[in-house]
């Protein structure tokens, strides 16, 4: 019997990419495997998708899924200029962007936020987990106050909430996942993929390797006993990926890491928060933070703004479409331009 396929004629494993090279267990890897799954289950045309990312673990992600798939890997914390870019001159396209939390929080922050306040249609995937984890693990801006890590001592400062963010910069399409819930990470992903704006998606993805202190929100610890240092190496431990049980509305999950911190997670409650009521978000998010809580689910979502191609009053035919005469105006109304301008001054 073969492998069952969808209405493209593809199976789930046509829409892989190279093997990871991320740590085993690292959240990256199951929220990759969800990307397959949906992209499989909504019978998306990997020609029709843009892969874009930054620089980070997290930025790696997009070699994983979709192999069929263009991809653009950007300077660091500039993947939204890309974004901008590629979804403006072709319109049609189906823009997924893979960012990490010192991609978008730290060095990209300018960028998220000009990117979410022009609507641009991506779905912008930040991977959560605190640390810089390609760089041997220094504080992102997402990291807890009063977190210690193995080689960046202890932070001192509070951290950024990236939806918190987003929805100050007017974003349309804001929710928050954890890596280890495979069910609810595909139907936020399958929303944000039908949602015409950009959706901001921040999942919390644990670091295996660096972000290892008890007290962290994001973190796994393998501690000086797992490591042996023969060479100017780092020893990392196999980890099985963390799984939840499946979550009920309101309900707070406590998870417990392989340190043996924990994590609270708290679903949303659909009759109880109305997602198209932005002061509401906001009283949420906070209301979770003073708890010591990440609420997880769709936090706000404006169906109605328009995106960036419609306050820029793009033609329905992709620019890339367009023939050379169309996209590049003559001399003569080039002329006329100037002229005009010229009677101005």
């Amino acid at each position: 019997m073969g492998a069952r396929v969808n209405s493209l004629n593809l199976s789930r494993n046509d829409y892989k990419a190279l093997p990871t090279t991320l740590c085993k267990g690292c959240g990256h890897n199951s929220i990759s495997n969800q990307i397959i799954a949906v992209a499989y289950e909504l019978s998306l045309n990997q020609h029709d998708v843009i892969k874009l990312s930054g620089i980070g673990c997290s930025s790696k992600s997009p070699a994983y899924f979709l192999g069929r798939s263009h991809g653009f890997n950007a300077l660091h914390g500039r993947m939204p200029a890309i974004a901008t870019g590629a979804t403006t001159v072709n319109r049609n396209l189906i823009a997924v962007g893979v960012s990490g939390d010192g991609d978008t929080g730290s060095i990209g922050l300018g960028q998220f936020k000009h990117m979410v306040r022009r609507n641009v249609p991506v779905v912008y995937i930040v991977e959560n987990n605190g640390v810089y984890g390609l760089t041997k693990g220094q504080f992102s801006a997402t990291a807890d106050m009063g977190q210690q890590l193995k080689y960046a001592g202890v932070n001192e400062l509070p951290p950024i909430d990236i939806c918190l963010e987003a929805l100050a910069a007017d974003a349309s399409f804001v929710a928050r996942s954890f890596a280890g819930d495979a069910k609810q990470v595909r139907e936020l992903l399958k929303a944000a993929i039908s949602h015409k704006g950009t959706a901001v998606l921040d999942i919390i993805s644990p670091c295996v390797t660096f972000n290892n202190h008890h007290t962290s929100t994001k973190s796994y610890d393998y501690g000086k006993e797992h490591q042996e240092v023969l060479q100017d190496l780092t020893y990392i431990p196999e980890y099985d990926p963390i799984l939840i049980e499946e979550q009920e509305p309101g309900q707070v999950q406590t998870v417990e890491l392989h340190d043996g911190s924990h994590l609270m997670l708290r679903k949303l409650d659909p009759e109880k928060h109305d997602p198209t009521d932005k002061l509401a978000a906001f009283r949420r998010l906070e209301e979770a933070r003073l708890d010591g809580q990440f609420i997880t689910g769709l936090i706000y979502v404006d169906e109605e703004r328009p995106t960036l191609a419609e306050t820029s009053h793009l033609i329905e035919t992709p620019l890339v479409h367009l023939a050379e005469d169309k996209l590049r105006p003559p001399r003569e109304a080039l002329e006329k331009i100037n002229n005009r301008l010229a009677c101005c001054d």
